[in-house]
């Protein structure tokens, strides 16, 4: 669930303009043609050590599991009541959630339950109308490739919390925007990121099995693995070591809550937990799920980039070399990456508790020809009056349902985009401020008086004008 960013769970191009965390949006980033070793554990913590130093990050474990070799825990940075991070530490794993998902489809598809090609309407109630192009059905191959032609997020979600933005959307709603929903393309044509997608092959796997997502999960995942410090729900013990969530800014944030789109991004886990989870992974012979883990990983369609394809959820990069199966997360406060070579044998997980994008870490420790983040210095902050403050004040349209509405407190200017919370803007220059919470600018447009007319919203490379209404 992050570097675009929005509400939105998951990998995929960055795309959308959205100032809040998605959970997990990666960047496509192609891998050099060489055999391939994982770095010393002292190269590692050099690499996050200056990241969390130069307080980038909270803090980040890493784990490197090389076929046939022991399991590596490298962490750095403080968790749960200021203790260290280790790998018995608690995060929100985001986006990877839906590579979860991927192996209960993948399972049941083994077990002959469900067939790829079926429509997923068959498993569910009739009262729920999913929507149909040109005489053909959804199916859990087009979900699960993410070209069902769904958007990435439902227009209907409209979160009473914006702290907490996915934990009142159930799926009475889910279903009252399928029903009205008409695609707009046909269906397994295009590659579309879709949280909602994904949260909706959650439900129907979870409502085939006769349980909930996460009673799902466990029996058919987590406890074959003997993953148990993986859950949704967590135990008080589980609480004490979840270690709080940061934005960029390095505040503290609230945790996520998924209901009917739990099966995008609502997992927790260790480091301990997922390099067992990436070590079956890597093993195609492993006991219970390696065959269909196997499945998961085999390449079926596009995803929207160059030389990048996917299989069940898991994004596959084929460069000159061996290919990269991989996912990232991200939620408010949290930033993840999974990854491995399955020619060589490599596998990596970062965990983070901030949402600064840790993929460069994940993507340089499989391929050191892969380059770090370079972070930008730090912006000057100047102060402004608040009669200075008082004309940025208005309403902003950048598209028909996106909004940017900047108000006043004080001496402070505030942003609020359509359906998410406040953030606090800082004036660099006296018509151009940027945000702490996320890499993103806004600069003002103004007319021969010096009234403003509207702004350009400056984010992921891209410029997105904005005209100020008439009051």
């Amino acid at each position: 669930m992050r570097v675009q960013r929005n509400y939105g769970v998951g990998v995929g191009v960055k795309k959308t303009l959205l100032l809040l965390v998605a959970l997990g949006a990666p960047a496509v980033m192609p891998l050099a043609a060489q055999s391939r070793s994982l770095p010393p554990d002292s190269t590692v913590l050099a690499i996050v050590r200056q990241r969390v130093d130069e307080k980038h990050n909270a803090g980040i474990v890493v784990g490197l599991l090389h076929r046939g070799e022991r399991r590596r825990v490298v962490a750095y940075g403080l968790g749960a009541a200021d203790r260290q991070l280790d790998g018995n530490s608690v995060f929100e794993i985001g986006s990877i959630t839906k590579t979860f998902t991927a192996t209960v489809l993948a399972d049941m598809v083994r077990r002959g339950e469900v067939r790829l090609d079926e429509p997923v309407a068959k498993y569910l109630s009739a009262s729920v109308h999913m929507p149909t192009k040109n005489g053909k059905e959804i199916t859990f191959v087009d979900l699960s490739t993410q070209s069902s032609g769904l958007p990435r997020m439902p227009t209907n979600f409209a979160p009473k919390d914006g702290a907490n933005p996915y934990a009142d959307y159930d799926t009475n709603r889910l279903f009252a925007f399928l029903g009205s929903y008409e695609l707009p393309r046909d269906i397994g044509s295009q590659f579309e990121y879709s949280n909602l997608g994904i949260g909706l092959l959650g439900v129907t796997l979870a409502a085939h099995d006769g349980t909930g997502y996460e009673a799902m999960m466990r029996r058919r995942v987590l406890d074959p693995l003997g993953m148990s410090d993986t859950r949704i729900q967590l135990t008080p013990d589980l609480r004490a070591r979840l270690a709080p969530g940061h934005n960029p800014a390095g505040t503290a944030v609230a945790n996520w809550d998924l209901d009917a789109l739990a099966g995008a991004g609502a997992i927790r886990s260790t480091m301990n937990d997922m390099l067992k989870y990436l070590a079956a992974n890597l093993d195609s012979a492993s006991r219970p799920l390696g065959s269909a883990m196997h499945d998961a990983h085999r390449p079926l369609r596009p995803a929207g980039a160059p030389r990048m394809r996917i299989g069940l959820n898991w994004l596959v990069f084929s460069g000159d070399g061996p290919d990269i199966t991989w996912h990232n997360g991200g939620t408010a406060g949290y930033s993840t990456f999974i990854g491995f070579d399955e020619m060589n044998g490599n596998g990596v997980v970062v965990l983070s508790n901030t949402s600064t994008s840790v993929d460069d870490i994940g993507m340089h420790l499989l391929d050191a020809e892969r380059p770090l983040m370079v972070f930008p210095k730090p912006r000057l902050e100047m102060q402004l009056t608040p009669a200075a403050l008082e004309r940025f004040v208005g309403d902003f349209v950048l598209a028909p349902t996106f909004h940017l509405v900047i108000t006043r407190e004080g001496a402070t200017l505030w942003l609020q985009a359509t359906g998410q919370g406040k953030v606090q803007l800082f004036a660099e220059k006296e018509n151009a401020f940027f945000l702490k919470v996320v890499e993103a600018r806004l600069s003002f447009t103004v007319d021969s008086s010096g009234a403003v007319t509207g702004l350009v919203l400056h984010q992921n490379g891209a410029n997105m004008p904005g005209r100020k209404m008439l009051q």
